[in-house]
């Protein structure tokens, strides 16, 4: 439950760092049963007289997003809100319409990128030191290259506001190298929702930026103590922004509100600059049988990002012997092999990928071993909002996923689970591909 006062102190908190000017614009694609479409856009907005404009919605998905791409071009943004499944498309089409430019021109591209990372370094050290001297051929490339870009949104956007869930750091190192910084922010519905972020005077790629102003934070350990800086706990907040409490759900209410202290269920740490990195769910903490736990959400995020036939993936372990996934494939990538090889060797070149993070591949560095999936199933379905297996702003119900795929997880642990080629798996494959 969320009053107008809970809204109203938000909203003076969101302002702690960064300032909206009058004749700002912003074209709101988020939905609106979203905390954080309401009031990092809807009212913080309204509160400086920036104008607000939604984009159409069509009556399909693909409709809505062919809409976006002229509402974008009408309002001409000054701002955006983005969450990381919309930023990862805006950074898929950018890429793929360098590509089209051909060789040439996606080479140059990837060199400005490179150049524009290592410029920008972590945001807050930004042109520094020896960097300085690269500053006229990064504003160059700016010009030739990422200007161009800019106009695909309209000419006018600045940046992006990012919430809903993490960014992982490459998207931001991506829109802050072609000029549209995206500003990684984090909260909840039940704090109204900002707790903190990044903004253009204040900002460290990496984190979720610096906590907002009248707002009291603290991290805790799991017998609810409170932990020093640069420690790993969980994100308990305390301010005019918690909400009153869940709607005729005392017992919920009770266990995340303790004294007026919200307990978000996140894991995270505060620097000595008071910025805050969040790395994951408390709540959603895997444990082994030895009792070790270990968020996942870092670990699926990078094998998304590292494995081309893998579209979707939610490791599990709940105190067995070793960490299992259920793995939703991309189905383009995994429909054009099928013209040419088996379902066999489809799940095993998936496994081959996974292995890449395992002794010997390249990225065997990233995740202790024992964290890493010793076996997988294949979705028989890909994670939706049809489903109910992600919500709104496209994160996954972890609780609901593992229910859904209650028999794979179980498969996973037996025998003949432990193959990957197994009966199981095959079947949903060939479901997949609707064979």
């Amino acid at each position: 439950m969320l009053s107008q006062r809970n809204y109203t102190a938000n909203v003076e908190q969101a302002f702690s760092y960064i300032h909206i000017p009058a004749d700002y614009r912003t074209l709101v694609v988020l939905p609106w049963d979203h905390a954080f479409a309401h009031t990092a856009a809807l009212y913080s907005f309204m509160d400086t007289g920036a104008s607000i404009a939604a984009v159409q919605v069509g009556k399909t998905q693909m409709e809505t997003l062919k809409n976006f791409t002229n509402n974008i071009q009408e309002i001409q943004p000054h701002v955006l809100m983005s969450v990381p499944a919309m930023a990862k498309n805006f950074k898929k089409n950018i890429e793929k319409g360098m590509d089209q430019k051909g060789k040439v021109i996606r080479s140059l591209f990837d060199f400005a990128l490179k150049l524009s990372y290592w410029y920008n370094g972590t945001g807050n050290n930004r042109g520094a030191g020896l960097k300085r001297l690269a500053k006229p051929l990064v504003h160059i490339f700016d010009r030739i290259l990422f200007s161009k870009i800019k106009i695909g949104f309209g000419g006018n956007l600045t940046f992006f506001i990012g919430g809903g869930a993490l960014l992982d750091d490459d998207l931001q190192q991506f829109f802050y190298a072609i000029g549209i910084p995206m500003y990684q922010g984090y909260g909840l519905s039940e704090a109204s929702p900002i707790i903190s972020a990044n903004t253009p005077r204040y900002h460290k790629l990496g984190s979720s930026g610096k906590v907002v102003n009248n707002l009291k934070i603290k991290i805790c350990d799991d017998t609810g103590k409170s932990l020093g800086t640069g420690q790993l706990g969980e994100i308990v907040v305390k301010g005019e922004n918690v909400m009153k409490g869940y709607w005729k759900n005392p017992e919920a209410t009770k266990d995340t509100i303790k004294d007026g202290w919200l307990y978000t269920g996140d894991l995270g740490y505060l620097d000595h600059e008071n910025f805050l990195y969040v790395k994951g769910r408390f709540k959603s903490l895997l444990i082994g049988s030895d009792g070790e736990k270990y968020s996942p959400e870092g670990i699926e995020e990078a094998i998304v990002d590292h494995c081309v036939l893998i579209d979707q993936i939610m490791l599990y372990n709940n105190q067995n012997a070793y960490t299992t996934a259920i793995v939703v494939p991309n189905m383009e990538k995994v429909s054009a092999l099928r013209s040419r090889v088996g379902i066999q060797e489809i799940i095993k070149r998936i496994d081959a990928e996974l292995n890449q993070f395992k002794v010997g591949g390249p990225y065997q560095n990233l995740f202790p071993q024992r964290w890493l999936p010793s076996t997988f199933a294949i979705a028989s379905e890909p994670f939706s909002e049809q489903n109910k297996l992600i919500n709104s702003t496209m994160k996954m119900v972890r609780d609901k996923v593992a229910l859904f795929f209650q028999q794979e997880i179980d498969m996973c642990y037996s025998p003949e689970g432990k193959k990957i080629g197994n009966t199981m798996n095959v079947e949903n494959m060939r479901k997949l591909l609707q064979e």
